[in-house]
């Protein structure tokens, strides 16, 4: 079924829509979920949950990615759940990969954070365009699915030191990026 068919189900709060968006982009979902959570039972989780913001803000958003918006609502009620799970401990896994953004993009949660966090979209996928592809693929992999590092260190044909170094270069090109466009960090 294409998007559009899925979202005006959506739109029409046919029931049947929640069962065509877990039939297509179920098992992506819990990719994103899984990656984030490491336990199947929360990424099962996650990803109904997922159905239901989905059904909850369909109307009124008209998504242009149903992909990219499930995938975000997946990848944010993770990594909520996550933290929740994780309160005051500290683990390796999501906790590191979420800290090594923090150089580049602080956590803001102020209501005047909104404007900003948009601007630093906007900065963010302009300097993403500006990456050539494998670079582009591998932080994105990295840093909005959650992929292992040695997972994706294998895709990529290289060893976790050579990838951490790539990720640490692209974590400074990003950081000095966003400080010429005028995003204080």
């Amino acid at each position: 079924m294409e998007d559009n068919q899925l979202i005006a189900l959506y739109w029409a709060r046919d029931e049947s829509a929640i069962q065509e968006t877990d039939r297509k982009y179920g098992a992506y979902c819990f990719k994103i979920s899984m990656n984030i959570l490491t336990s199947r039972e929360d990424a099962e989780e996650c990803v109904s949950d997922t159905w239901l913001r989905a059904w909850d803000t369909m109307p009124p958003e008209k998504p242009g990615s149903l992909r990219a918006y499930l995938g975000r609502i997946a990848r944010n009620l993770s990594i909520s759940l996550y933290r929740k799970l994780h309160a005051q401990k500290r683990f390796s896994g999501m906790e590191t990969l979420l800290s090594e953004l923090d150089d580049c993009i602080p956590d803001n949660n102020s209501t005047e954070s909104v404007l900003e966090n948009q601007e630093i979209t906007e900065v963010l996928n302009r300097w993403l365009e500006n990456l050539d592809a494998r670079d582009r693929i591998l932080f994105v992999r990295r840093y909005w699915y959650g992929d292992a590092a040695r997972d994706l260190a294998r895709a990529a044909g290289m060893t976790q030191g050579q990838l951490s170094g790539k990720m640490y270069r692209l974590r400074e090109q990003l950081r000095h990026y966003l400080e010429q466009e005028g995003i204080l960090l």
